[in-house]
């Protein structure tokens, strides 16, 4: 590889029901993460979402430094770090591709594409009625 190649970012989207995230990773000596230009710790305040996050980057195995930069907007933020996990597992398979059976097998490259159901004129929620009454 040459050393522009080497250098160069790898990008990919990740979504979960209205997050989405862009995800980048480069090549470093230094590793990093960072969320919407803050680090993932002070993002994601507790450690279940700071885990989630970087799931896909700790089960993959890859032993290489990487400066991982995310903008994420929309949904929530547990949706927002599965959003985050499902890009960065993108990009580690545009980057190695034998990485991609294991992620496959983790359910990290795929899309869940579950979304909320809208509420419907005359019920109190997308599917629940008002009280029935006889009279």
């Amino acid at each position: 590889m040459s050393t522009e190649t080497k250098n160069r970012y790898i990008e990919a989207v990740g979504r979960r029901k209205t997050a989405i995230a862009r995800v980048r990773i480069t090549p470093s000596t230094k590793p990093s993460f960072i969320v919407n230009d803050k680090d993932v710790k002070e993002y994601f305040t507790t450690n279940d979402l700071q885990v989630l996050a970087q799931e896909a980057f700790s089960k993959s195995d890859i032993g290489e430094k990487f400066a991982i930069t995310v903008k994420v907007v929309g949904g929530g933020i547990h949706a927002q770090a599965e959003a985050i996990r499902h890009g960065l597992a993108r990009t580690l398979v545009e980057r190695d591709e034998q990485v991609k059976n294991t992620l496959k097998k983790l359910g990290f490259l795929k899309r869940d594409s579950r979304q909320v159901e809208r509420k419907k004129f005359g019920l109190k929620k997308a599917r629940k009625a008002p009280t029935w009454s006889k009279r």
